[in-house]
């Protein structure tokens, strides 16, 4: 057999083998619920939502008021992107996370989040 035709049969084998690994690997990392976070977006929204998380007054008045709801702001922070411009900034001994998401009725809003340690708050909730 030529070089040429082990060679090719080694790739194919290669290419099968990676595929098979990798389907084991994403079904069982879904079966125990582990997230592989590699972009700073994803591991800071990750790092917030690992942690307790609290709010100040005022947005609890927001919430009494029913313009937002503890749902929509979990949703929000899911699936936000983070401003990196503005956030990741030395803020009241913790550091200052600026949120942009929609909310599900299409509203823009964004939310300031110090994330602490061992807490995170929600300081802030503007809509735009």
């Amino acid at each position: 057999m030529s070089l040429r035709y082990r060679l090719a049969f080694y790739l194919f084998g290669l290419l099968i083998g990676f595929y098979f690994v990798g389907e084991f690997l994403s079904a069982k990392a879904k079966s125990k619920g582990v997230e592989f976070c590699y972009f700073p977006n994803c591991r800071v929204i990750k790092d917030i939502r690992s942690k307790p998380f609290k709010t100040t007054p005022a947005i609890d008045s927001l919430i009494a008021n029913k313009k937002i709801n503890l749902k929509e702001i979990n949703e929000a922070i899911a699936n936000g992107d983070v401003d990196f411009s503005q956030s990741n900034v030395a803020y009241k001994k913790g550091k200052k996370y600026i949120i942009e998401s929609y909310l599900p009725n299409n509203k823009k809003v964004t939310l300031l989040v110090i994330n602490y340690s061992n807490k995170a708050i929600l300081e802030e909730v503007k809509f735009d």
